[in-house]
């Protein structure tokens, strides 16, 4: 392996969630707070009756430990190893939120809420330990935007314009940021320690149990044969796989593994596969139920039920795998490949008897949600059903032994240090947006901006999201996006759940989009492609991706929302979805250049029109739309016949 190589896998492990490589007394000791951190987490969420704030203390207590152990602070620093400076910083964490624990309600009954000078050098020392902590497994931009938040917030009379504000003491934003449950231990941090922690530990002992070789293996038996057919296997287990863990890194990192080499086997060239899986894997992040946990914070910003923001996303993220299906099997028709061999694929029904048991958990969980239980309740059934299913299974390597269960507690734990400590970090910013009414400004600017004309404000908002959300994962992107951005479409009218879906969306879209791309740059390093050539691959392979937010807005229907003053009808749901379709093929066929023989430019440019006249919501722009492709679908199936009959060879149009 090269040196470069090696970089590249630091920074995929980095990526991922995993942080350093331990062994020896420093992994046993890791592993001792990775699983006191699992089992306070389900112990506190159904036996203990504890109070939010001293639940919320006890997590980032053990975020900040795991967090100092497991990721070096800075890419020279050893990755097989921690340091004494790792171990005091950790140390420092327990004394930061150990004294809140401690004395928390000293501050607020018996000195009531009067702070003293201890108490800001606490909240200063564990602020300071927290944006390092997020610093050294997530980057620098969460720290830095939360630096900048807390400056905003105490020189807010230099600022200009409606920019500016009165200002808050250095004194009264600490107290704000620590000592309430409006800060860092807020709403953020609280859903991360019960719903996104739970379904984390949910996704681990599926992992562990050997669900993710039941997806593959169900994918390639469903898929395989078909042209093309480890890229349609990509979409299928990315998308499986990316509801659960929230990252489309770590997906591409786990799925892309497997997929890549066999997109590759069969023709696909390096950069498309790679691109392949990483719009597959960026999908996965807005696919339900979980939705990588999205779904909880979002319901919970908007005070609806889970129930309504699983159905919302149902017809947007199906129409995003639609295209996404149908690009690569033209791709594949264009190049004239075919699927894996029928040998090496095995049948579905043989793959459901050895492991499909494991599918129940799953099933369970989406049940259990649907009908109205509690996530926290789902999450819960979900792991009593895995360790259930896994030993009612022919194949003896599901089983969820003892052995099983202390990995999949480290591994959950690992996984949950990035979301937890984003969440914590963001609790900042919104205790300054909530303090200065920096959303509200945003949202003038942005109408301002627009003039009162709601693309120019899409587009704006577009932009803003891709911008911030850049290297986070789905969520700690959405709630950056959800605070900042999303208020300014309510603002200009539109509906609050499609708002909230647009900023959510185009958040997750910036793992493929130049100039970050973290999903792309991570499946190029497996392919061994080319990582900007591999992202704007991906940015192609997604554009009707990029075009589904703006019918969500336009058309508050496909998220399952009755435009203002009427009613939704299963006709109006069922002629969205419909001409949706139509509309993402014909995106997908103009993209391509391809359809039953390569396409000429005007077809190129008939398709993409029709396309947008579809997507348009109303009768008279879907008529026109689907008359305008049939036509041009009828004329090429003519020529194409024609072509075939003289044998004349068309060079495809890149």
């Amino acid at each position: 392996m090269t040196m470069k190589e090696d970089v590249l896998d630091e920074r995929t492990r980095e990526q991922a969630g995993i942080g350093r490589q331990l062994s020896g007394w420093q992994y046993c000791m890791m592993s001792v707070f990775a699983i006191l951190l699992s089992a306070f987490a389900i112990y506190v969420n159904s036996f203990m009756n504890i109070q939010e704030i001293y639940r919320n203390i006890i997590f980032l207590l053990l975020l900040l430990i795991l967090a100092f152990l497991l990721y070096p602070a800075t890419k020279k620093n050893s990755h097989k190893r921690f340091t004494i400076l790792d171990i005091t910083l950790a140390g420092m964490g327990v004394i930061g939120t150990g004294y809140l624990l401690l004395f928390y309600t000293t501050i607020h009954v018996d000195r009531m809420s009067q702070a003293v000078t201890l108490d800001y050098v606490f909240a200063i020392l564990t602020v300071l330990l927290l944006l390092e902590a997020t610093r050294r497994t997530l980057g620098t931009f969460i720290p830095i935007l939360a630096a900048v938040a807390m400056l905003y917030a105490v020189f807010g009379p230099y600022f200009p314009g409606m920019f500016g504000h009165a200002g808050f003491s250095f004194e009264r934003l600490l107290y704000r940021v620590y000592m309430t449950t409006e800060g860092v231990f807020g709403i953020t941090l609280s859903i991360a320690s019960t719903y996104i922690v739970i379904f984390i530990l949910f996704g681990a002992f599926l992992s562990v149990s050997g669900a993710s070789k039941l997806f593959n293996d169900l994918a390639i038996a469903v898929a395989g044969q078909r042209r093309g057919g480890p890229a349609q296997v990509a979409v299928i287990s990315s998308a499986l796989t990316g509801s659960l863990n929230g990252s489309a890194v770590a997906n591409v990192a786990t799925t892309g593994a497997f997929t890549i080499p066999l997109m590759k086997q069969v023709g696909l060239k390096k950069n498309y596969a790679a691109a392949v899986e990483a719009t597959a894997s960026t999908g996965g992040m807005m696919m339900p139920p979980i939705m990588g946990a999205a779904a909880f914070i979002m319901a919970g910003f908007l005070g609806v039920p889970y129930s309504t923001i699983v159905f919302a996303a149902l017809i947007p993220t199906f129409l995003y795998f639609v295209a996404l299906v149908i690009a690569i099997d033209l791709e594949a028709k264009k190049q004239g490949l075919k699927g894996m061999s029928k040998e090496s694929i095995p049948q579905v029904w043989d793959v459901l008897k050895e492991r499909g048991l494991l599918l129940l958990p799953i099933l369970v969980v989406i049940g259990t949600l649907l009908a109205g239980y509690t996530p926290l309740f789902a999450g819960f059934a979900g792991i009593l059903i895995v360790i259930v299913a896994s030993w009612l299974t022919k194949s003896k390597e599901t089983r969820v032994t003892f052995k099983k269960v202390k990995t999949a507690f480290v591994e959950g734990a690992k996984s949950t240090i990035q979301v937890g400590l984003a969440c914590a970090s963001i609790g900042i910013i919104i205790a300054v947006v909530t303090m200065t009414g920096l959303g509200s400004a945003i949202a003038y600017n942005v109408l301002n901006a627009a003039d009162g004309v709601l693309w120019i404000a899409l587009v704006l908002v577009m932009a803003t999201c891709i911008v911030l959300s850049m290297g986070l994962p789905s969520t700690a992107l959405y709630i950056v996006v959800a605070v900042t951005a999303a208020p300014a479409l309510v603002e200009i009218g539109v509906n609050p759940i499609a708002a909230h879906f647009f900023v959510f969306w185009f958040g997750a879209l910036s793992n493929i989009t130049p100039p970050v791309a973290l999903a792309s740059y991570t499946a190029a390093g497996i392919a061994g492609a080319d990582a900007m050539k591999t992202s704007w691959t991906s940015v192609k392979l997604a554009l009707p991706g990029f075009i589904i937010p703006f019918m969500i807005a336009y058309n508050p229907a496909m998220v399952l929302q009755a435009t203002e003053g009427s009613s939704l009808s299963v006709v109006t749901v069922i002629v969205t979805l419909a001409t949706s379709v139509m509309g993402v093929f014909a995106i997908a066929v103009s993209l391509s250049g391809f359809l039953s023989v390569p396409l000429r430019i005007y077809e190129r440019m008939i398709f993409f029109i029709g396309s947008l006249l579809l997507i348009t919501p109303g009768m008279v722009s879907d008529a026109i739309g689907l008359a305008v492709l049939l036509a041009v679908t009828i004329l090429h199936f003519i020529r194409s016949k024609k072509v075939e009959g003289t044998n004349q060879v068309v060079p495809p149009i890149s």
